[in-house]
């Protein structure tokens, strides 16, 4: 573990001190105001916040989505006043009629940032840990954003080259997500990451004593980070001048994250709430905010107190802001004329649109030849993978399982690695055995901007990464899942690891959209729509979650309409359809072959494969009327899962082949022998369905 002295060239005016403090009243200002929020924090975190968006970030508050910024991620986002003061206080374009309707309907300052609702506001915050493991997501994007437009440039003289700062609480990393983070951020030896973590001892709960032993620098340490602890001034305040100093040297250290433990003093300096739990999460009352100003220097009769040359002071960020953003271009236009290839690339990436002819590299698939969509899907990706370079991710430790190895001569890995295939720009991700932070780890990838990401593993192991997968929903983010082994039908490894209620319960996620495709062809359409979707043109992105075979299926004639979410497969015959059976992925063959058996009999029987009831439910009621005719009451959800999903689409004379219950360690087939999943029980079930139609 390195230390700095508290010498440095830091210039650190009373005005500086003075915005500090601003910020202070203006925390506890804004929680008494409402009744509710988290002012300790915010309160003891100021000078933190102040020196990164003052004295030490490269950010231009007229322009928060520049380009060439440094990013900032507040973890422990339940202290979302620490980053809202800031972006007040620089200019973003918060003003303090925002602070004070803090937490309040419609006001730009919800109760946790969030992304896409506040300039400046870089990722969603909230949940503890995941904005650890956005910023460990970032820092990767930026080191593959580098090898994507200027590989050979020095290190340090590229406009691609910027820091990742982000502050973590002391619940951010007991959190297991941060520790997958922590862990294959060193690994991947993320010079570009700064981590400040607020150590001040205190949880809801009381004393972290109540619940941590360990040495928390000691395990970043282990983790392979360059680590430094901040002591506290005398008084017990953050010391900027310390703080800036370990900021420095941990900019010099290009091999490895870097992590800075602050000693901090919960609430500080209010006399009585001071290093108590009770700031944590409460308003510290009428008297304790007086009595802080008090302390401070400010009147305890003014409420939201700035003083003119405070905010003038704080608002030349505007014009280091410009000021910097203009030096940037210079070597950017530099850049542009010196690589013209790569700046078309870049221009084409940056507008999110696609190469030309990229879908024409799209695989199509013969006709009747059972193969696995796991597979369908790794061929996909290997082929697009050729000519859409910003497109890269990987797997949790599964790529021979899910497929997900884009090129296997190219590992995103640092220079030093061992491996042959080790590139620091490399296309294939080896998240490792990590789901959770694999997918807060997307997420910062895609918030990062200008590359497309994807990553595997088993769909019951979508359990681990909810959390992020929500959060993907909520900020609407272009991720996509690859998760495989998605039923009963991948077989011996038993109940598990086979999917029940996975598939409803993902579906429940607002603005997430599961994909199912029935074969191959299915599979390619299904990446291609994905891809598609994410354009300035069609609008804010959206996560998907593509659940795919184990086992082969057969392959049917591609149909462009299964980028409908819902479409018929086959029609039927003989006159108009008296049944409609509906399926997804591999059930839908089986469907299809129940089809067979009730044309037979001489019952029209119509097919209908919906690999997207998300992007069904898109398309006009025409088009869904005509493939779901409202005249056809008889209808037949198949589905190895739970039928949560298939009551509003089948009715109440419908029938659903489903599994409420889990699965067993059996051959997939006899799995889907022994729980209905036949033909036979398939066309069994359309007849009740036709009865239960005609009474």
């Amino acid at each position: 573990m390195s230390t700095k002295p508290t010498t440095t060239d830091l210039e650190w005016t009373e005005l500086d001190q003075r915005a500090v403090d601003t910020a202070r009243v203006l925390a506890a200002d804004a929680v008494q105001k409402v009744g509710n929020g988290h002012p300790g924090t915010a309160m003891s975190l100021a000078p933190a916040a102040y020196t990164l968006f003052q004295k030490v970030m490269r950010h231009d508050p007229a322009d928060p989505d520049w380009v060439g910024r440094d990013r900032f991620v507040l973890s422990a986002g339940h202290s979302s006043l620490t980053l809202y003061t800031e972006l007040y206080l620089a200019g973003f374009g918060l003003e303090l009629d925002d602070l004070k309707s803090f937490r309040t309907w419609g006001s730009r300052t919800p109760g946790h940032p969030e992304y896409g609702h506040t300039p400046g506001v870089e990722t969603t915050t909230g949940p503890l840990g995941q904005g650890v493991a956005n910023a460990v997501g970032m820092a990767m994007a930026s080191r593959y954003e580098r090898g994507l437009f200027d590989p050979d440039a020095a290190p340090g003289t590229s406009p691609f080259d910027h820091f990742i700062y982000a502050i973590a609480g002391d619940g951010c990393l007991q959190e297991g997500i941060s520790h997958e983070a922590s862990s294959l951020a060193g690994h991947q030896k993320l010079g570009n990451l700064v981590l400040l973590w607020d150590d001040n001892h205190i949880s809801i709960e009381g004393d972290t004593e109540t619940a941590v032993s360990e040495d928390t620098v000691k395990r970043y340490e282990a983790y392979g980070w360059h680590v430094q602890r901040v002591a506290p001034k005398p008084d017990g305040d953050l010391d900027p001048h310390a703080l800036y100093d370990a900021i420095q040297a941990a900019k010099a250290v290009t091999d490895k994250p870097s992590f800075i433990a602050m000693r901090s003093i919960i609430a500080w300096p209010a006399p009585h709430a001071q290093n108590t739990e009770a700031a944590h999460g409460s308003a510290l009352g009428e008297d304790e905010v007086a009595a802080t100003k008090r302390v401070l220097g400010f009147d305890p009769e003014k409420s939201f107190e700035v003083a003119e040359e405070v905010l003038a002071h704080t608002r030349e960020a505007l014009d280091r802001g410009r000021e910097a953003k203009a030096e940037w271009e210079k070597g950017f236009a530099a850049w542009r004329t010196a690589q013209p290839e790569r700046a078309a690339e870049y221009e084409r990436i940056a507008a999110t649109e696609l190469p030309t002819g990229w879908e024409e590299k799209l695989p199509v698939f013969e006709v009747g030849k059972g193969i696995a969509t796991r597979a369908a899907s790794g061929k996909v990706l290997q082929a697009l993978g050729a000519v859409i370079p910003e497109l890269w991710g990987g797997s949790a430790d599964l790529a021979g399982s899910n497929n997900t190895t884009i090129d296997k001569n190219s590992s995103f890995l640092p220079a030093d690695n061992p491996l042959p295939e080790a590139d620091p720009y490399g296309r294939t991700i080896h998240f490792g055995i990590r789901e959770h932070a694999m997918a807060a780890e997307m997420n910062g990838i895609a918030l990062h901007g200008n590359t497309r990401i994807y990553g595997g593993t088993f769909l019951v192991f979508s359990d681990y990464m909810r959390n992020a997968v929500r959060l993907s929903a909520l900020m609407h983010l272009p991720v996509t899942y690859v998760w495989t082994h998605d039923s009963i039908g991948l077989g011996e490894d038993g109940p598990t690891h086979q999917p029940v209620e996975h598939l409803a319960s993902l579906r429940a996620i607002p603005g997430l959209n599961v994909v199912r495709p029935a074969d191959a062809n299915e599979t390619a359409i299904a990446w291609r729509e994905i891809l598609k979707r994410y354009t300035k043109v069609f609008g804010k992105g959206a996560p998907h979650g593509l659940a795919l075979t184990r086992q082969g299926v057969p392959t049917y004639e591609p149909n462009e309409d299964a980028a409908k979410g819902g479409y018929v497969l086959f029609e039927a015959e003989g006159g108009a359809p008296e049944v409609i059976l509906i399926g997804t992925g591999s059930e839908v063959h089986v469907a299809v072959e129940a089809r067979e058996q009730l044309q037979a009999a001489g019952v029209p029987t119509r097919v209908v494969s919906m690999p997207s009831v998300e992007w069904f439910e898109e398309q006009d009621q025409g088009y869904r009327d005509s493939v779901l005719p409202p005249s056809v009451r008889a209808r037949v959800a198949v589905e190895a899962g739970i039928g949560l999903t298939w009551h509003r689409f089948v009715g109440d004379a419908g029938r659903i082949v489903s599994l409420e219950h889990f699965g067993a360690s059996a051959d997939g087939k006899v799995l889907f022998r022994e729980f209905g999943f036949t033909p036979e029980n398939v066309a069994d079930a359309a007849r009740e369905s036709i009865a239960a139609a005609q009474r």
